[in-house]
C-alpha cells in the first residue's frame, strides 16, 4: 500500500463484552459514553461504535432509551460517524437487536455474518476474586453453553429493515467463511458495493491470530469481492495495536476501543478510549499513513452523511 493513504481508525468504546470489574475506566452511564466518543474523536476516530448499558450496573442493554442521550449529545457535538450494533445477547429477539438501529438510523451499523459460541470465556472468572455485580459472574459461568446467533433469517431481516432508512453495513467476520457468507447476500442482492468488511481476528470460536491469517482473510476477500470492498482490522487485549499495525500495512482500516482491549500497553489500563485511539494514531503516522477525518470516511465508506435520514 502507498504511503500517505487515508486510514480510518474505528473506536468501539465499550462493547458488551467486558464488565465493570474488569476496568473502572470502562464507560457504562449515557454520559460517560457519550464522553469517551467524544475524545474519541477528536483524537482521531472517524468512527464510534456504539453499544449501550444499564447505567446502574453496567449490564448490556439494547434500549433505545438508554442509547438516546449518549447518540444525541454525540451527533450535537461532533462530527464523528456512529456506528450502532445489531448484534446481542444469546437471548435477544431480533426485534431488541435492531432496535436502537431502526430508531437512530445511524449512517453505519454493524452487522454479524455467522453465529459463533465462544470458548474458554469462563476462565475470566479466575482472574478476579471480588465482582461488583452477580450478572457479570453469571455472564462468564454461562458462556460454555451460549450460542450467538446470526441466521440468514436474522441478517436478513436485519439487512432490509435497519437498510431501508439508508444505513449501511460493516459486515463483521470473524471466520472466513463469513465472507462467503457476505458474498452470498450480495449475490442475492442485499448487500451493494462498497462492501464494508471488518475481519475479527482472536476471539473464541473465531479465527486465530497468526499472522498469514491476516493476508489470507485479505486474499479470500481479494477474490470474492475484488476492488469492490473496504477492509478493517480488530483484534482483542494485547493483540490489538500489533495485528491492527499489520493489517494497515497491507491495506486494512483499524479499529481500536475498550470494547476490545481494556490496556493501553502491558500492565497499563487505558484511563479512557481516546488513549488507544491516540496510540493508534501515532503508530499510524509514524508509519506514514494519513489519518481519515469523518468526512473523507464518509466518501470512502460510500455514507449517506450525518443529517440524511438520521433519527
Amino acid at each position: 500500500m502507498p504511503a500517505g493513504r487515508k486510514v480510518i481508525i474505528t473506536c468501539a468504546v465499550t462493547g458488551a463484552a467486558h464488565t465493570p470489574t474488569m476496568s473502572p475506566y470502562l464507560p457504562v452511564t449515557p454520559e460517560q459514553i457519550a464522553e469517551e466518543a467524544i475524545g474519541a474523536a477528536e483524537a482521531g476516530a472517524a468512527i464510534v461504535h456504539f453499544h449501550a448499558r444499564n447505567p446502574d450496573d453496567g449490564r448490556p442493554t439494547p434500549d433505545p432509551d438508554v442509547y438516546a442521550p449518549a447518540i444525541d449529545r454525540v451527533r450535537r457535538e461532533s462530527n464523528v460517524i456512529v456506528n450502532i450494533t445489531t448484534s446481542g445477547g444469546p437471548k435477544a429477539t431480533v426485534e431488541d437487536r435492531i432496535a436502537a438501529a431502526l430508531r437512530f438510523k445511524p449512517e453505519l451499523a454493524s452487522l454479524n455474518m455467522g453465529s459463533l459460541s465462544p470458548y474458554g470465556r469462563q476462565k475470566i472468572l479466575d482472574k478476579f476474586e471480588l465482582w461488583q455485580h452477580p450478572w457479570e459472574q453469571e455472564l462468564f459461568m454461562g458462556a460454555p453453553s451460549r450460542v450467538y446467533p446470526n441466521t440468514e433469517e436474522i441478517i436478513t431481516r436485519t439487512i432490509k429493515e435497519v437498510g431501508s432508512g439508508g444505513t449501511r453495513f460493516e459486515c463483521e467476520c470473524y471466520d472466513v467463511g463469513h465472507l462467503y457468507n457476505v458474498a452470498y447476500f450480495a449475490e442475492i442482492g442485499l448487500l451493494t458495493p462498497p462492501f464494508i468488511i471488518q475481519t475479527v481476528f482472536g476471539f473464541s470460536g473465531g479465527i486465530g491470530l497468526d499472522a498469514d491469517n491476516i493476508t489470507h482473510m485479505r486474499n479470500v476477500a481479494d477474490r470474492l469481492f475484488g476492488t469492490d470492498y473496504r477492509w478493517s482490522v480488530l483484534a482483542p487485549g494485547k493483540h490489538q495495536f500489533r495485528l491492527c499495525t499489520m493489517g494497515a500495512t497491507i491495506g486494512s482500516n483499524v479499529r481500536v476501543g475498550m470494547e476490545d482491549n481494556l490496556y493501553l500497553e502491558k500492565g497499563k489500563l487505558a484511563r479512557s478510549n481516546a488513549e488507544q485511539v491516540a496510540r493508534m494514531r501515532d503508530i499510524l503516522t509514524l508509519l506514514s499513513f494519513d489519518i481519515a477525518t469523518p468526512d473523507e470516511a464518509r466518501q470512502m465508506l460510500a455514507l449517506k452523511g450525518q443529517g440524511r435520514g438520521d433519527g
